[in-house]
């Protein structure tokens, strides 16, 4: 394609900013790349940049690159402890828009108590895949996408596939009402969802399935998994640390939206 060009102004360095492809731009500084940065819309719609470059001139110049090239707004993640990576991009206009910690629970702990009438068991695919649908239409209609962690990705209709081996659920009488999914192809595994319906809620089930989930990770050698948590789910948090969970670190996710330049 051809690239276009954002070239420094008089007095500052010689830098030139091409971009590259339709989502990357490079920093150029006498025939080295000095900086990159990226730009990728995900499933829920939101748009994530990122920039890879240890100068703050240069982070300026890709950062001003990107908001004339990509329509507002846009969103990037950080880790918590990295500062001077944050203020670059409250620099840049962005602002914090939620924070999420991150746990590492123990899983030596005997299944919790099953709620009377509910069962936990494996998953099938057909009243899973309603499960699904039903949780994700409730999330849709309440609390937003914006506020669920990345990986946890909107309806998108069609057959998209879904795994039941990852998944333990709830089921009371012939419905499904619960699900935990966990990833276990990491080093340590991942609880990457945990979700009971709104009429189900506040009955124990979310720790029956926890627990159930954990006891099985630590009868096949697992001494620990990890989860990640939006700070402002005190009851997720609660359910958590209730069980042993400590917390190990955390991530910032920004926002610059229109406007804000």
């Amino acid at each position: 394609m051809n690239p276009s060009h954002h070239d420094a102004g008089l007095g500052a360095r010689a830098v030139t900013i091409s971009r590259v492809a339709d989502n990357q731009w490079h920093a150029i500084e006498n025939d080295l790349v000095v900086g990159r940065s990226h730009a990728s819309r995900r499933l829920d719609g939101r748009t994530f940049v990122s920039i890879d470059t240890w100068r703050d001139d240069v982070f300026d110049r890709l950062a001003a690159a990107m908001q004339a090239d990509q329509a507002a707004p846009q969103y990037t993640v950080v880790d918590e402890t990295d500062h001077d990576l944050t203020a670059s991009w409250v620099r840049a206009g962005f602002a914090t828009w939620r924070r999420e910690s991150e746990f590492v629970v123990p899983t030596e702990l005997a299944p919790g108590t099953v709620p009377s009438g509910v069962v936990i068991a494996t998953a099938d695919e057909e009243p899973l895949r309603e499960l699904d649908q039903a949780i994700r239409a409730e999330v849709e209609s309440t609390v937003g996408w914006a506020t669920m962690p990345a990986e946890v990705l909107p309806w998108q209709g069609g057959t998209r596939p879904i795994d039941p081996s990852k998944y333990t659920i709830a089921q009371r009488d012939d419905r499904y009402v619960g699900l935990v999914r966990l990833a276990t192809m990491t080093r340590r595994p991942r609880i990457g969802l945990v979700a009971v319906l709104a009429t189900e809620q506040r009955h124990g089930i979310a720790r029956a399935l926890l627990t159930q989930a954990l006891h099985g990770l630590h009868r096949d050698g697992f001494d620990a998994a990890t989860a990640e948590i939006d700070e402002t789910n005190t009851a997720a948090t609660a359910l958590f640390q209730g069980l042993g969970a400590r917390r190990t670190g955390g991530s910032l996710e920004l926002v610059r939206r229109q406007g804000k330049d």
